[in-house]
């Protein structure tokens, strides 16, 4: 084990899987001598040359295009999209084209592709079109498979797999994490796509949660263990296909529920699980499931009207407490 950054982690899980497989190629604006908007393939260009490090125009649809036409052919190509944002402009691709094409030809053609996404506010004033948080969207869409790790163990195994997967994956990277720190095994291992995880085990209340907000509801864990007050944290690690049999576990040990995620709460992530818990654990609660999530508002450019849009840790304290 050592100890690395988010970034590195993915970084690292990018060079070994170039390195394993001739078949990986990665394409993206800017991803080459520059080495990414954010610095995570920096590097990789003097190691793999243009042909499997291919900086691309300013088109985020033709993008995500030739990586379909790359995955049909046998390569294993991983897009990059600057910010979710962007990937409305590659819709059709991702949604109808991507997602679909193996189902409509009868399973005659794979789409082994990963389309990388960094999304979230950061609170650094990136404002309404760099900060969106879109994970529901593509869980949405039949075909598809949303990973979104939390922490650098798990983005460098979570990232091999999507690479090995035969099927496309949304691979979406919370910016704020990129300077993360955590350990990290020297080596070869996966994180298996579709399960969630017990981040901390605890007796009184489930949070559920994933990417940015594990950390948050991790420190808040610790905070409340002060206060006899016991968290149990499930990360999901995977919005599609969603594992809830963990949720629904710790949901009939603790009796209350609360769902946090950085998007929108309108139709996010958070309904799903709670609708899912309510049939499948309804006689197990306690309390009313807590929901939590940004306001239905643009992110705004203002540093305190930032801080008010988003989701913070006071408002997972006071769910906690409500229903506690």
């Amino acid at each position: 084990m050592r100890t690395i950054s988010y970034l590195d982690a993915i970084k690292e899980a990018m060079r070994e899987e170039m390195e394993r497989d001739g078949n990986v190629i990665q394409l993206g604006e800017d991803i080459g001598l520059h080495g990414g908007a954010f610095g995570v393939t920096r590097g990789l260009f003097q190691q793999f040359g243009c042909e499997r490090i291919i900086d691309t125009p300013i088109a985020e649809g033709t993008i995500v295009s030739c990586a379909i036409g790359a995955a049909i052919t046998g390569l294993r190509p991983v897009a990059e999209l600057m910010f979710i944002d962007f990937s409305t402009l590659a819709m059709d691709q991702i949604c109808n084209q991507a997602a679909k094409m193996r189902y409509m030809l009868g399973g005659q053609v794979q789409i082994p592709m990963v389309i990388r996404f960094p999304e979230g506010s950061g609170y650094k004033g990136t404002a309404a079109q760099h900060s969106q948080c879109l994970e529901a969207w593509y869980a949405h869409v039949p075909g598809l498979k949303v990973v979104l790790p939390s922490n650098p163990y798990n983005a460098k195994g979570l990232f091999k797999a999507a690479v090995r997967d035969n099927n496309p994956v949304i691979f979406i990277e919370q910016k704020t994490l990129y300077g993360m720190k955590g350990q990290v095994p020297d080596g070869d291992y996966t994180v298996s796509i579709g399960k969630s995880q017990v981040a901390r085990e605890g007796r009184d209340v489930t949070v559920v949660t994933y990417a940015y907000m594990t950390k948050v509801a991790l420190e808040l864990a610790e905070k409340l263990a002060a206060e006899n007050i016991s968290l149990e944290v499930i990360d999901l690690l995977t919005v599609k296909p969603l594992d809830i049999e963990p949720v629904v576990e710790s949901v009939k040990k603790t009796g209350r529920l609360v769902v946090a995620h950085e998007a929108c709460k309108t139709c996010g992530v958070g309904a799903e699980v709670s609708a899912l818990v309510n049939e499948l654990a309804f006689e197990y609660l306690d309390a009313p499931i807590q929901r939590i999530g940004a306001r239905d508002v643009p992110i705004p450019f203002n540093y305190p009207e930032e801080r008010a849009a988003i989701v913070n840790e006071s408002e997972i304290r006071e769910a906690v407490l409500r229903i506690r």
